[in-house]
């Protein structure tokens, strides 16, 4: 999945950001509400981390300011000001949760999978495409009821190819899910890691579920 987290803290954006892609997760960040306004506009993420006390516009404005363009990828309001009155405006201005700071990276990530589970539409807590389970929250993949050990960057890959099975999914679209927006490589990696995966999920159990579509892209089928 790919977040974007708006702070600017440059420690506490260092420290969401890195904890995200320990997950496997793509994170873009930025340190204000302009910057904010464009990446979120310019680009999809499956939902977007704010901090309310932000240089202007501040996070509820920011918010409020996506919501007014169509913008509805879900928004996670964090902030140091934990007043209910606070709380109120964030969720008025459109804002899906708020967590109040100090809170523990576990619980930030934990409320992220909640989010992308209903937005935009109420996502199953396991996928499954035919004899293939993936749980976003316990990271555990099975094949046929066998464990697969997947690296970070694999198990984020196969995620989007399961949650948009069967539809064929081009490289700029796998590298704009998987990869954040400063990446400067090419798609050449898209193919290194569809590599990756049909040696872990389909060649040992004799499947092709992979798919190449030529000149078009990858899908994952049944």
């Amino acid at each position: 999945m790919r977040f974007l987290v708006v702070d600017d803290e440059p420690k506490m954006a260092r420290l969401i950001q890195r904890s995200l892609q320990e997950r496997g997760h793509a994170v873009d960040t930025v340190d204000n509400g302009s910057e904010a306004l464009w990446m979120a506009t310019e680009c999809r993420y499956d939902a977007i981390v704010l901090d309310v006390m932000i240089p202007p516009p501040d996070g509820i404005e920011v918010c409020r300011q996506l919501r007014e363009r169509g913008q509805w990828a879900p928004i996670l309001l964090l902030t140091a000001r934990d007043g209910v009155e606070d709380r109120v405006d964030g969720l008025d201005a459109g804002a899906d949760d708020y967590l109040p700071k100090p809170f523990s990276l576990e619980e930030l990530s934990a409320r992220l999978r909640a989010l992308t589970r209903r937005r935009p539409t109420e996502r199953p807590v396991e996928l499954v495409v035919g004899d293939l389970t993936l749980d976003p929250a316990t990271r555990r993949v099975t094949r046929a009821g066998t464990i697969l050990k997947l690296s970070p960057k694999g198990f984020t890959l196969l995620e989007i190819l399961m949650r948009r099975s069967p539809e064929v999914l081009s490289r700029s679209v796998l590298l704009e899910q998987a990869w954040d927006f400063a990446y400067e490589g090419d798609s050449n990696v898209v193919d290194v890691y569809i590599r990756y995966l049909r040696d872990k999920i389909d060649r040992p159990f004799g499947r092709e579920s992979i798919e190449t579509v030529w000149g078009v892209g990858y899908r994952l089928n049944p």
